[in-house]
């Protein structure tokens, strides 16, 4: 059993890290930014035909690798936030990540649909596109997540537990596009119950069916990935707000140390 657990770790690691460095913010070149969107296509093309190859189901599949993946998306502190956004705080912290995070999922769309777009120009490498939009759809899902997690932070609604479970407890609300309830301990223990993993095969899914839509000739899947992509963002964003507010009194940059158990910004286990 130790060496088929060994052989599937690697894989995700590596999808991990990835994923990772895409969800940051404005860190990367474009070059980069391909190359790596590039890299993580072929990584989740290997997974997929493995998957298939056990009969496991496209929707089961993405599910269990974003799980897998969650506890590497990198999360910041309410300080470390304050930091990166020139000493913002409270409201105007919050409107600025989600301008950032529309920024970040619309340059990833943007990419992906120019990529899909070429594929569609050039029938012989056309099945290679699918893998380019589900490294689209694990992307921009990670950045939302990190979306909502962060403003958790900034809204002083504090979600208890390992780096893994707040992962699971971020990743089950975006699953469901709503914040999380700091009084409800069973929101981080149940997370990753059975209508949780139904919740985020659902969204990926969804997400998935609009990155398809980009699948078309010229620039049209660039502006169309990008546009998508923007625009869902923000509807998320403007919802965890709107959920969050009143839960909690906006806190004070600072006043919160890290937990023992996570290292700045990060949701280890």
């Amino acid at each position: 059993m130790a060496a088929p657990d060994k052989e599937n770790a690697e894989p995700d690691r590596e999808i991990g890290e990835i994923v990772g460095k895409l969800s940051q913010p404005g860190e990367l070149e474009p070059a980069e930014r391909r190359k790596l969107l590039g890299r993580l296509a072929q990584s989740l093309a290997a997974g997929a035909r493995k998957a298939r190859r056990s009969g496991e189901s496209r929707g089961r599949w993405l599910a269990d690798v974003f799980l897998s993946i969650a506890p590497r998306i990198p999360i910041r502190d309410l300080q470390t936030l304050s930091e990166h956004h020139h000493g913002l705080t409270g409201e105007q912290l919050a409107d600025d990540l989600v301008r950032t995070a529309q920024k970040a999922t619309m340059t990833v769309g943007a990419i992906g649909g120019a990529l899909a777009a070429a594929e569609f120009a050039a029938p012989p490498l056309l099945l290679s596109a699918p893998a380019q939009l589900v490294a689209e759809t694990i992307v921009v899902a990670a950045i939302e997540v990190k979306l909502l997690a962060e403003l958790h932070e900034v809204y002083g609604v504090r979600v208890e537990g390992t780096g893994t479970q707040r992962a699971v407890a971020f990743t089950a609300a975006w699953a469901r596009q709503r914040g999380i309830d700091p009084f409800a301990p069973a929101t981080v223990t149940l997370a990753i119950g059975a209508a949780t993993k139904t919740a985020l095969r659902n969204r990926l899914l969804k997400v998935l069916g609009r990155h398809l839509t980009t699948l078309g000739p010229f620039l049209t899947g660039a502006v169309a990935g990008g546009a998508l992509n923007r625009a869902a963002t923000k509807r998320l964003g403007e919802a965890i707000r709107n959920d969050l507010r009143g839960k909690q009194a906006l806190p004070t940059p600072g006043k919160r140390a890290l937990d023992a158990d996570s290292a700045p910004g990060r949701l280890d286990p």
